[in-house]
């Protein structure tokens, strides 16, 4: 049987909270020379019973998907006037 050569994993977590969210050489997204506000895609695991029942909110408020965990996710996270968590 062969050895696993012991490498750096593909991405390994930094040491401390703030180079971890800032991690990820994000760039802004530009359209025309206008750059658009900075996104990172998070992905959850959810019931298909569960991601049924979002979707049916978001539909009959008349917003998408994202929009609508956008909203809830900045209520639950507002903004920190000094700093992260």
């Amino acid at each position: 049987m062969t050895r696993r050569d012991h490498k750096q994993a593909f991405t390994s977590r930094p040491r401390d909270a703030d180079t971890w969210i800032q991690a990820g050489g994000l760039s802004p997204q530009r359209n025309g020379g206008k750059a658009h506000h900075f996104t990172a895609r998070i992905t959850i695991d959810v019931t298909p019973d569960l991601r049924g029942r979002i979707k049916v909110a978001a539909f009959r408020r008349g917003i998408t998907v994202a929009e609508m965990l956008r909203d809830l996710l900045c209520r639950e996270f507002p903004p920190n006037p000094r700093g992260i968590a």
